[in-house]
């Protein structure tokens, strides 16, 4: 805060926020509190997404621009326009959050900003962030200091005058250098000239700390070379901002033992998950911490059952009493249940003196969302037999009832009912909701699958396979094709896919781990090779190999 400054009480506050050099998980904790609070977000159009996503819904974002001038609408403001923007709000009496890249302080130019709120007195607060200087390095693999100890000098070189290359050529110190692209060769040039040998170790990364980061290891001699045989230059995106770190710690020896984001299994890979957000939440992030880009595509959209009144009986039968178990078998399901449960001004309080049951995690949270803890989960798998193995069988001496309420859907297979049956227990198998096809993707998103644009999919079931390639096409011949089993697998042979890669168990989780275990076998035979590590989707057809499930 800035207690000095005298409040307006009409006015507002304002919060300069560091969002990050890229990667949403930089965030800090008091960002993300700011965010949550803020009726008005002015961001940098580089970061606006990463942050607004912890905003409310309702939040304004009056900046929206780009910084490239030429491409601003008329009537929005430019960029160096928003001290009018922040200061508007404000005096409006507005929470506002003014997010920019990286830090505030070393990658933002809003002291102008801070300067315009305590000359009108009005309240603010600084949230630093994760400067690109610092955590573009860290991503990249190169440590800035080391036991050893060494000066560290930040350069932007948008602004560096002679005597600041002058000074840090001079030493021996480690030089951060925010530059471009088509520039870095020249920032290189500078430190020559100025004293550092051209044999010094430098790296350059472009798009830092995000799924799209690449670095380069040359010399401040070579970079020119080494970045044009690499043939990323010369290139229309030759504008892009890159942090190079020049000095011994930059030394390619050394970063390929650090480079730890680069190198995860699946970095960079598009993979596609034929399932809602909901149900695809914990295998996107699973996906993600191996460095992948997860796309949930939804193939089966759920609708109410056909007729209603045998699912009100069995959740009026609930309150009367008439079960000693209710199952779970998915997360829609719970939903329904719950649907029906507000529909008669029903809560969690229904279900005391009934045991319940949730076939995997995934259902167990959604009951647990719902107020209710499952008295049963698989030990072991994950999945109807799994619940069979750890389901009790019914007992007339300790069971009052005999009973199970199973609501599920009107294609589910009967295994948990025979199951179930064979146990001793009477069951009211009992359609909660129905399945349909859900309506085709985006057309982007179709091109994308049929032209070889995801570099692996995720098939769940027979039916993600056949509901994908009915409402989107088959996927491309270079596209990884990941099964959750023998049935599955087969499905997608019949319409013509290869797979590729065959989950040990079925289980979402041990697919996503299968199919990290290929990306990482398919990186190490590369670099033993010698060849340069790419994505299936920068493959021609013909160099595609089958992999061993």
């Amino acid at each position: 805060m800035n207690p000095t400054a005298p409040n307006h009480s009409a006015s507002g506050q304002v919060t300069f926020l560091g969002a990050g050099p890229g990667d949403p998980g930089l965030l800090t904790l008091r960002a993300v509190e700011a965010l949550a609070s803020a009726d008005v977000l002015i961001a940098d159009p580089q970061v606006l997404d990463v942050v607004r996503v912890h905003a409310r819904a309702q939040v304004d974002t009056p900046l929206q621009a780009s910084t490239d001038e030429a491409s601003i609408p008329a009537g929005v403001p430019a960029l160096r326009d928003t001290a009018n923007l922040v200061m508007a709000a404000a005096r409006a009496g507005k929470r506002v959050v003014r997010a920019v890249a990286g830090d505030p302080g070393l990658d933002g130019y809003v002291a102008e900003e801070m300067l315009a709120c305590a000359a009108e007195g009005i309240v603010f607060e600084v949230v630093p962030g994760i400067a690109a200087a610092v955590g573009v390095p860290a991503y990249a693999g190169v440590p800035l200091r080391d036991a050893q100890g060494a000066d560290v000098r930040f350069i932007d070189a948008r602004s560096a005058d002679a005597r600041c290359w002058s000074e840090v050529g001079a030493s021996d110190a480690t030089a951060v250098v925010s530059t471009t692209l088509d520039t870095v060769a020249a920032a290189a040039g500078e430190l020559v000239s100025a004293g550092r040998k051209p044999d010094t170790p430098l790296t350059v990364t472009v798009a830092g700390t995000t799924t799209r980061q690449r670095t380069w290891t040359a010399t401040l001699g070579s970079v020119a070379q080494v970045l044009k045989a690499a043939k990323v230059l010369p290139s229309p995106d030759g504008g892009q901002p890159v942090i190079a770190v020049v000095g011994e710690r930059s030394a390619a020896a050394q970063r390929d033992r650090l480079s730890w984001f680069e190198s995860k299994p699946l970095f960079g890979w598009r993979v596609l998950v034929p399932r809602t957000k909901e149900q695809a939440a914990s295998l996107s992030d699973q996906l993600v911490s191996y460095g992948a880009v997860p796309h949930e595509v939804p193939t089966i959209a759920v609708e109410p059952p056909r007729t209603p009144q045998q699912m009100e009986r069995a959740v009026k039968g609930l309150v009367t009493g008439r079960y000693e178990w209710i199952a779970f078998t998915s997360v829609n399901a719970v939903k329904a249940v719950r649907e029906k449960f507000e529909e008669y001004g029903l809560d969690a309080r229904a279900f005391a003196g009934i045991k319940v049951a949730a076939v995997g995690e995934q259902t167990a949270k959604a009951l647990v969302a719902f107020g209710v803890k499952p008295d049963l989960v698989p030990s072991g798998e994950q999945s109807a037999a799994g619940l069979l193995e750890d389901w009790p069988p019914y007992d007339a001496v300790f069971d009052p009832i005999d009973r199970v309420f199973l609501p599920r859907a009107d294609i589910a297979t009967e295994t948990l009912v025979a199951g179930l049956i064979e146990l001793g227990w009477e069951v009211d198998d009992v359609t909660a909701y129905r399945t349909v096809r859900a309506s085709p993707p985006p057309a982007e998103t179709r091109e994308a699958i049929k032209g070889g644009g995801f570099d692996a999919v995720l098939f769940t079931s027979s039916s993600t396979v056949r509901n994908l390639v009915g409402i989107a096409g088959k996927p491309h011949n270079v596209t990884v094709i990941a099964c959750i089993g023998p049935a599955t697998a087969k499905t997608a042979e019949e319409h013509g896919l290869r797979v590729d890669v065959m989950s040990p168990e079925p289980s979402v989780h041990k697919l996503a781990e299968a199919l990290a275990d290929f990306g990482a076998a398919r990186r190490d035979a590369a670099v033993e090779a010698g060849d340069p590590v790419t994505r299936p989707s920068e493959r021609r057809p013909g160099s595609r190999r089958r992999a061993r499930s």
